[in-house]
Order: structure tokens, then sequence, then C-alpha cells
């Protein structure tokens, strides 16, 4: 009895410092929404400077694949050592990382610093939706994380515009020194928010289920990355990388079934709603990623827009987003949570079918209504996933829940990277050799030198050749034969590239909207907290 009792007194005191812990949560999040979108809006120029476009994926999935093994860990922590403690503690981690992330000079030691940035991201991500948990219930719960996503959304909408300025006015490094002065800020109002909380007796820690866990997922996610650039699909490397994973995954199985204090009960899965709604949260990322990481690239690489101006694009997505997300909290309880996700999971599959339309012609105007309409898909689904899992389930289990919800999403995020990226480095050694060898060998005998580079690029590094189209020093710097010449092959292959993305990624968005067939018929109440008595299964009709 002594634990729940601690974990109560931790919530009164939170509910006694609502206003201030409510701040504190406003500020965290714009500080995770900054980081997000404004290396987003920055990678093209990061790329440009340090080189490394093969790798250019690994930025994002060095830091989604930290964060993703991290979240659970988290969520488990959280109930055990209070909120306070481990939110505090990301915060710190992710602040100091971020400070790194500005000192490097090579590709390399920003993707290292990148990882630990994850590490403290990953322990932010799940924290702010748990104690939304602990504050709200009920339709009080629905309003604010409806108010929570639009508050995420809104910095979102700031942080690629900032971005570009930062970018085009100063140095892509300060995308990451301005966490400092925000996580501060964020620290000090968190910290005297939240209720102290120490637990009684030792810490069990499932050490062994997080080690195979991220054997597993790394192994994975190394086979797909390198998989068809580095060595063939069929060679020894490859498949190792894969057994590798299935085995450690599957160990990881069994022992999350075994264990005490599991970062990831098993258990779980028996419940039909959490197995459904973190399939969709799943498949959702996979896709998402395809729009928020690659327009930027396709705006700037083809389209020939500033950074700023890129940054733009993806406003109007966070726009809807917000709207969406506030709506969606309120009519949620009139037409059910079933109707709403598959309406959301529409939209955003019919937007993504728009990307693929987009060609060297595509306007801002253009690119900009796409974003919108994926926008509107994306705030009526992913505020409501959350909700729908912390009402499905006790309180004494809100921590571990609400951050596998997170884990999952964080994992199909880190996959959709992975799996995009590699079929943009497929594509784009198949389209530069059918298209710019041929021309490369009718070039004069002055271009020699430059001929000669470029082939050993498409051979060696075929996606590094796209960073001449992301640095505009380097075009400005390039001979006219080859403005007018290879520019255009340049252009035309990464649309063909991207178009293979948008294609692929649109297929996780079909397959999430069809599985929204089997989630239960979901009656949301508007109860008060749930206490360790609640039934695991939500009301259904």
């Amino acid at each position: 009895m002594g634990e729940p009792l601690k974990l109560e007194q931790e919530q009164q005191e939170m509910t006694k410092h609502r206003g201030m812990l409510i701040a504190g949560l406003i500020i965290a999040m714009l500080f995770g929404a900054l980081e997000g979108t404004i290396v987003g809006t920055a990678m093209p120029r990061i790329v440009g400077e340090l080189g490394g476009l093969g790798y250019m994926t690994w930025l994002t999935t060095a830091y989604m694949l930290t964060s993703t093994a991290v979240v659970p860990i988290a969520g488990k922590l959280a109930d055990l050592l209070g909120r306070r403690v481990v939110y505090v503690t990301g915060l710190i981690i992710f602040m100091a990382s971020s400070a790194l992330c500005g000192t490097t000079d090579s590709m390399t030691q920003l993707i290292v610093y990148r990882g630990i940035q994850g590490i403290g991201g990953g322990i932010m991500m799940p924290m702010a939706m748990i104690i939304i948990g602990d504050l709200f219930t009920g339709k009080q719960r629905a309003k604010w994380q409806g108010v929570f996503g639009a508050l995420y959304g809104l910095a979102s909408v700031i942080g690629p515009q900032i971005g570009g300025w930062i970018v085009d006015g100063l140095n892509w490094r300060w995308v990451f020194y301005i966490n400092l002065p925000v996580g501060i800020i964020a620290v000090i109002f968190i910290a005297m928010g939240l209720g102290k909380h120490k637990t009684q007796g030792p810490v069990k820690f499932d050490v062994a289920g997080m080690f195979t866990m991220i054997v597993g997922v790394v192994s994975l996610l190394l086979g797909l990355s390198f998989g068809g650039s580095e060595y063939p699909w069929l060679s020894w490397q490859i498949i190792s990388l894969f057994v590798l994973a299935v085995i450690a995954i599957t160990a990881f199985i069994i022992i999350e079934s075994r264990t005490e204090e599991a970062i990831l009960p098993v258990r779980l899965f028996k419940n039909r709603t959490f197995t459904v709604l973190n399939g969709i949260g799943f498949l959702m990322s996979i896709g998402m990623f395809g729009a928020i990481i690659f327009v930027p690239l396709f705006m700037q690489g083809v389209v020939g827009v500033s950074a700023s101006a890129s940054g733009t694009i993806m406003t109007p997505m966070m726009v809807t987003m917000i709207i969406a997300s506030i709506i969606g909290g309120q009519i949620v309880y009139k037409i059910g949570p079933k109707v709403q996700i598959s309406i959301g999971m529409i939209v955003m599959a019919a937007g993504f079918l728009l990307l693929t339309t987009m060609s060297i012609d595509t306007t801002k105007l253009t690119a900009t209504l796409i974003m919108l309409v994926i926008g509107l898909g994306m705030g009526l689904v992913m505020p409501i996933l959350t909700l729908v899992l912390q009402e499905s389930f006790p309180k004494s289990e809100l921590g571990v829940v609400t951050s596998s919800s997170q884990f999952f999403r964080s994992i199909g995020g880190t996959f959709g990277m992975t799996i995009l990226g590699a079929i943009m480095n497929h594509k784009s050694t198949n389209q530069l050799t059918d298209t710019l060898v041929p021309v490369l060998q009718k070039l004069p005998e002055q271009a020699k030198e430059l001929t000669a580079k470029f082939t050993e690029m498409i051979h060696t590094n075929p996606q590094g050749l796209y960073s001449y189209l992301f640095s505009p020093e380097a075009m400005k710097q390039m001979p006219a034969e080859f403005l007018k010449t290879i520019a255009p092959i340049l252009k035309n292959s990464l649309v063909s590239s991207l178009h293979s993305v948008y294609l692929f990624a649109l297929l996780f968005i079909v397959l999430g909207a069809v599985l929204t067939v089997a989630v239960p018929t979901i009656k949301l109440t508007e109860r008060k907290k749930a206490g360790p008595a609640d039934k695991a299964e939500p009301a259904a009709e």
C-alpha cells in the first residue's frame, strides 16, 4: 500500500501547483517542437556544409533510435521514481547534447551527439502525456490533450520559420543553441511544479529487456539502412544483421513475458484496444516522416527555395493540425474514436497521394495546400490515440501504457526514416546510373576532372551528388555547362526518388486506415480518475 500512497501524494502536490506545472509543460513542448522542426528545416544546409548526404537520414535515425529505446524505460521509471526526477533529468541531457551538436565539425560527430540528444528526448516524450493523465480525466483529459497538442503544433509552426531565419541569417549551429534558454526555463518551472516522490525498497530494473530490445532494433535498422547500398541484400553482413534482429527481438518477447517489472509487458497485447491503436500509431508514424523530413528536401533541392521559404511550406500542416486537434478533442465524444480515427487516416492518405503528383514545376502554393490536407488528418488522429488508451486502463498502469503508446509511434518513426531513406538511396542509385552516366561521357575535355569525380560518386555515393542542389554557394561555383545539362538531371532523379518515398509512405498510411476497421466501438465517459480496481477494458457497445 505504501507505493500507491506515495504516488497519490505526489499527484496531490501536482494538483496544488497545477498552474506552474502547466506553464512548464507548455514551455517543454515548445522546447521539443523547436528541436524537431528547426533541425528538419536546416538539414539540407547541414549536409551542404558537412557533406555525407548518404548518412543524412541517420541524423534523424540516431535520435529516433536512442529515444525509442528510452521511452518505455522512462515511463516505467516515472512510476517507480516519480515524475520530477525523470523529467528534469531528460531536460538536462537534452540541453547538454544540444550544446554539443552546435560544436560539431563532422557528420559522424553530429550523428553521435544526436544520439545522445535522443536519450533526453526519449525521456521527455512520454512525460507530458503522463502528467496530463495525472492531472485530468474523462472529458477534461480530452480537452487538455487537444489543447496541449495544439500548443505543440503552434510551436511547430514557428519552428520551421525560425529555423529558416537562423540558417539564412546566422548559421545552422544556432538551431541547436536556441534550445538552451528555453530548456533552462522549462527545468525551473517543472522542477517547482512537480511533487517529490521517493520509492520504498530497491528499484527493479529490466536490464535484460532493455538490452535485447536495443540489440534487436539496432540490428534491424542497420540491415535496412546498409542493405542495397553498402552491401548487397543477400550478403552475409546484411543477413547476419537480420538474423541477430530476429534472435534479439524473440529473446525480448520471452523476457518481457516473465520479468516482474517489464518495460513493455506482453500481457498488454491481450487488450484489443491497446494492440490495434498502437498498430495504427506505428503505421501512421512510418508514413508521416515521408512528409515531415522529405518535403523540405524536395522544396530546397528541386524547387530551389531558401531554407526559410521551405519552412513556410510546413506551416499549414501544423496550423491545420492545431485546429483539428482542438476540434477533435471536442467532437470525439459525439462521433466516437473509431469514426474520428478512420476519417483522419483517410484524409492523411489523400494528402500523401497528392504528394506523389509533385514535380519540378510544383509551386509553393500547391505544396502548401497538400501540407494543409496532411495536417488535418494528423490532428484528428494523434491526440485521440493517447486519450483512448489512457481511458482504457487503470491509473496504476498510466505510465507504462502512455509510454508504450509513445514507444510504438517512436519506433514507427525510426523504421520510417530508415525504410524510406533506404528506398530513396536505392532509387537514386538506379536513376543516376541510367541518366547521368551517358551525359557525363559526352562532356567536353575541359570537364574531364569534373566528369571523373561525378562518375566515381555515382558508384560510391550517388546520393552525395544531390548536395550540390542544397548549397547555393556550390551551385554558383559550377560551370555553366553543369547548370545547363547536369543540374536538371540531378533534379529529375531527386524527384523520381522522392516519388518512390511518397508512394511507400502512402502504402503505410493506407494500411493504418484499413486497421481502423478493427478498432472497438468505444464509449468514452466523463468518469473520475481510474483506481487500481478499475477494469482494463473500456466501455464498448
